[in-house]
This record gives structure tokens, sequence and C-alpha cells, in this order.
């Protein structure tokens, strides 16, 4: 599948290294991205799905006021001949809706609209002990307790992503808190393998066979917003942040493998057009810690979001082959060197850890196991380590799980090598969680 990356095109890191990337997408219809709405199309000038909008409302003083404006808004739309898509009240307040450029400009001056703002197509970015595992030192926490049996991390962790197999016997899905914002009818189902390979980091389970997981046994909740093409819209990404904001009080951590061109507006989206990051900080507000991936460019991580929000831990890629320092271990499933910087990984002040993303082995849709390289395998090693932490300080803040991942760091890895600034990132620890 192409990437088109325009000024405020979304696009999710690639799950695989981008050499393999082209083979993850179909043809595509004429004028239609592989994944898109049938009868929609795509702007190839501004990146934008013509006909959808996202609307965002003026905060308001209280909860009930604020759920009757969003009610009086969404039948304020239809009257007006939209289609609603998606109704967001946790994360933000608004609706995601199908109109004509005419009606969403009338929309825009109405009285408690903050701002209406185009949708954004967007598209993926792919029992041992794997080498990331290993790498972290996970396999040394005394949280994790890795030893063959299968005892759980307490915590919870949603997977922002293509859904999860929840049949899969080495992972511990929580069906229940599941919400697919693809396609609302169906259950959160993985049927790309993506979000599977990144939630069996997370927390494979600890149970002699197949793989294990940073923080074994977490339960994971499947978040569906992408299609099993691998794509979808920004409006889709909302609506699974607003999904974890509603359960907030249950929900730890979340990783979010995506990203795209643009920038940190400074203001959490205060001001402006940028509905996904008002979310988000929304969100981080009432203590979700989110790990993202820092895109797989090899472009500094300021150009994309969220890689580029304070708000969020941003991760990189190293390239390790066997699981410990010292730059001896020989390449594996792609052409790189051991310890070092991946060489299709963003990079800047911007990225907060590095973590193993290069060759990782995890658990795959349709109960399996497969090996993929990208910024998307680095993310939720760096989202395991937050649900330990979480685990034995259930009432840390996003800001203190980021502090104590960081200050816990290491630096034995070999730099500058692939890193395109000079800022050496800490390695991601675990062994003192």
């Amino acid at each position: 599948m192409p990437k088109i990356f325009g000024a405020a095109l979304l696009v999710l890191a690639l799950a695989a290294a981008p050499a393999a990337a082209a083979a993850t997408g179909p043809s595509a219809r004429p004028g239609q991205t592989p994944g898109q709405t049938p009868g929609q199309t795509l702007d190839q000038a501004s990146g934008e799905t013509t006909g959808r909008y996202i609307v965002t409302l003026q905060d308001a003083p209280a909860a009930g006021s604020a759920e009757a404006a969003v009610d009086s808004a969404v039948v304020r739309a239809a009257s007006m001949g939209a289609t609603v898509l998606h109704v967001y009240r946790h994360a933000l307040h608004g609706y995601a809706a199908s109109m004509t450029a005419s009606t969403a400009a009338t929309l825009a001056d109405e009285p408690g609209v903050r701002s209406v703002e185009p949708d954004r197509p967007v598209a993926i970015a792919a029992q041992s002990v794997p080498t990331g595992v290993d790498r972290a030192e996970a396999d040394l926490s005394p949280t994790a307790a890795i030893d063959g049996n299968d005892t759980r991390v307490d915590a919870d962790v949603a997977v922002i992503d293509t859904g999860i197999d929840a049949a899969h016997p080495d992972l511990n899905v929580y069906e229940a808190g599941g919400k697919n914002c693809w396609l609302p009818i169906l259950p959160p189902v993985d049927r790309h393998g993506h979000g599977t390979h990144v939630a069996g980091t997370i927390g494979a389970l600890d149970n002699g066979t197949g793989v294990v997981g940073v923080a074994p046994g977490v339960r994971l909740w499947p978040v569906q917003v992408l299609s099993p093409f691998g794509s979808g819209s920004t409006s889709n990404v909302i609506c699974g942040i607003d999904h974890v904001t509603e359960h907030a009080d249950e929900i730890d951590v979340v990783n979010m493998s995506l990203g795209g061109a643009g920038k940190d507006d400074g203001d959490c989206g205060r001001t402006g057009s940028d509905a996904m990051h008002r979310a988000i900080c929304n969100s981080v507000a009432k203590g979700v810690t989110y790990a993202v991936a820092a895109g797989n460019d090899h472009a500094d991580a300021a150009g994309f979001v969220p890689a580029a929000y304070d708000e969020v831990i941003t991760v990189s890629a190293l390239a390790d082959f066997d699981g410990v320092p010292g730059g001896l271990g020989g390449s594996t499933c792609r052409a790189d060197r051991d310890d070092t910087f991946a060489d299709f990984s963003n990079y800047g002040r911007d990225v907060d850890l590095i973590a193993p993303g290069v060759c990782i082995r995890s658990t795959s849709a349709n109960g399996g196991y497969s090996t993929l390289s990208g910024t998307s395998m680095a993310a939720p090693h760096v989202a395991g380590g937050a649900a330990l932490y979480r685990a034995t300080h259930p009432d840390a803040s996003p800001a203190e799980v980021k502090e104590a991942l960081v200050a816990a760091g290491g630096m034995d890895w070999t730099w500058p090598s692939e890193d395109g600034d000079g800022i050496k990132e800490p390695l991601l620890r675990l062994d003192s969680f």
C-alpha cells in the first residue's frame, strides 16, 4: 500500500520495516485508498477523505449540559442532511459525520462549535523469551515474574489498532471491554495481524508455550480502528480514544502504533483544529498513559503526530538480534547492525525512549506467531513496561509513569549509529520494575 504524506495526513507507523510495507495492501479502485469506504474519494493533494468531517464542540460548564449539547448538535447535523458516524462524549465533545462542504461551512459558524475539520485516512505503518523482552530485561522484573508459570500482571492495556485475536491461546483478551470503531456492528476481531502482534509483545502469557510478553497476562482491551486491510480514518482513531477515556478508571495504559505528518500545536488542540491531540490530552488528564511509535521514515519525529505530542511516551526502535548488549548478534530477518539505532526509525527531541523493534517475534492472528520489524514493535515494549509500573504504583499519573521509565533506562547501546540527531535516548530497562 502506498503511503501518501500530506500536511495533515495521518498514517499508522508500518508494522514491518519500510522495505516490506508494499506487500501489506490490496489493489485500490481508482481514486480510492485500500480500506476506504466505497463511494468516498481521497483528495490526493490534501490527504482528506472528501465528504467526512470531525466536529468538535465548545466545552460545557457541567457534564449534564455537555451531554445535552452533544445530543442537540447531533440532531441539528442530521436535520441538515448529515449522516452521523461517531458521537464523542468522553475524550472530547462532538461527532464525526458525512456531509456536504457547504453544510460543514454552515456548522462551523454555529454557536457552540469549536472547529470543523476534514476527516483523514489512516493506514497501518508488523515459548521462548523474545529478544526484545530479554533486552528490556523484563525477564528480570519481579512484577513480570517470568518463570513459565501463568501468574498474571494486574493491569489493563488497551490496544488501539486492527483488533486482537481474542481466541489466541497465548493472550488474555478482555472481550467485554472491546470496541470496533471501524465497523461497529462487528466485534473487534483482528483479521490483519498487526494488533495481535502488538498485544503479544505487551502481555503474552507466561504459560510455557509460544512467547512471553513484557507484562505477562495483562488484560488486553481490543479497540479496533482499522480495517482488515490496515486502513481507516482519524475519526475512527478518536472513537477509540473516546472509548478508552470512558473507561479511564479501568484502563491503565494504551498502545498506539500510529503516526502521520503534523506538529505539536503546543496547547492540546485548544486552538486550531487538532481533535486527536485534544482527545489524547483529555484522556491523559484522566490518568491514562499512552505509548506511541516514533514512526518509520528515518526523519525527525517532530514532524509526525502523535509522536510529537509531549503528553505521550514516544518510542524509537533499536536493532537487537541476541537480547544482550555488545553488538555481537548476527542479523536475522533483515539487514541491520546489532545494538544500533534501526535504520528506518524516526528520531529527535520528541523521542523519550528507545526499545527493541527489529525482528520481534510475537503472537499473530489465527492463533499463530510471526516476526515483524518497526517502531510499531518497539512501542508495545514500553506499553508493557508502563503496565508493570502501574501494577505496583496504581495511583501513578501518566507523567510519573513516563518519568520512571525514562529514569530507569540505560545507555548501553551503540550510538550514534543510524540516529539522525545529537541525542542519545535511554534504552528501556525494566529489571527494577
